[in-house]
């Protein structure tokens, strides 16, 4: 395993920190580096967006690389238009990840980010995604790791370790929420081989992290957020889609702004003593490529 992968040269790490600097999930913010440190987007290629949600990947992709040719599919039809509304002009369609609408080859580069641990048939998804990539072309995948660090949901960590069992719905559901599975490491390693990939770089992230952080930020701010019953100074202090127009708005005891310097002081240990595949640790990010010529 590489600690880390030469970006593109077009490829402007600090934007993309400035970008990410309202972000509240900390491990959304390493997995970014590593989905665009893989990627290495140039010009001419063709990136896709597989199962794209609310276009975060979509945004960040057009503001680092304005000139880039990026597609976006989701199943979730209410999803659609917040996607392209975020990128407008951008195309985005609704697909089923084991029937995608385009040609063999069709793209040079895929975003796959938090998303093969919902679909119930995972090896299918791969094996579609492989078909529309083309030869030597790269895919950057990432999910949870199914060793997570006790701090980063206590209540699912000690569920399984207690009673084998975990919550998958409803406010407490945390990590395990509408997830169909969680992997370890060698599963899927196993999983990306089988479906004809070969892994080109492995990274493991957030072994620190605030204590009940899945269950703040995703079970509590991000439906006060989505629903509109946050304050507007915080709502703009917690924007997402601000880019680096507005980061961390208003002043420094905003609530969200506390909160996000507590997280960022917390994470910065996973600089200090870096995650290990034999240890807990959060997000596992991969960097597959598909063959240039057929085995």
């Amino acid at each position: 395993m590489s600690d880390s992968t030469m970006p593109d040269p077009g490829y402007d790490r600090q934007r993309l920190r400035r970008m990410l600097a309202n972000e509240a999930d900390m491990s959304f913010k390493r997995r970014a580096e590593s989905v665009f440190d893989f990627l290495a987007i140039r010009r001419g290629d063709r990136v896709l967006d597989a199962g794209c949600g609310r276009g975060f990947y979509l945004n960040f992709t057009r503001a680092l690389y304005p000139w880039a040719d990026v597609v976006g599919v989701e199943l979730d039809r209410p999803l659609l238009p917040m996607a392209r509304a975020a990128v407008p002009g951008a195309r985005v369609a609704c697909a089923n990840l084991y029937h995608l609408p385009f040609a063999d080859g069709a793209f040079d580069k895929i975003i796959f980010s938090e998303v093969i641990e919902h679909i119930p048939d995972d090896g299918a998804a791969l094996r579609e995604l492989r078909r529309v990539l083309a030869p030597g072309g790269v895919l950057a995948l990432t999910t949870p790791n199914a060793n997570y660090p006790l701090a980063w949901d206590p209540i699912n960590k000690t569920l399984e370790a207690v009673a084998g069992t975990h919550i998958q719905t409803g406010p407490l559901a945390g990590i395990w929420a509408n997830h169909e599975r969680l992997y370890s490491l060698d599963a899927l390693s196993r999983l990306v081989t089988e479906a004809g990939f070969a892994i080109e770089d492995i990274r493991c992230h957030t072994r620190y992290c605030f204590p009940f952080i899945h269950n703040l930020v995703y079970g509590i701010g991000k439906p006060l957020l989505e629903r509109g019953l946050l304050p507007d100074a915080m709502a703009r202090a917690a924007d997402r889609f601000a880019l680096d127009a507005d980061p961390n708005a208003g002043p420094a005891w905003n609530p969200v702004n506390l909160g996000l310097r507590l997280f960022n002081a917390v994470d910065a240990w996973n600089d200090i003593d870096p995650p290990r595949p034999d240890q807990p640790y959060l997000i596992t990010a991969m960097k597959l490529r598909k063959p240039a010529v057929a085995a």
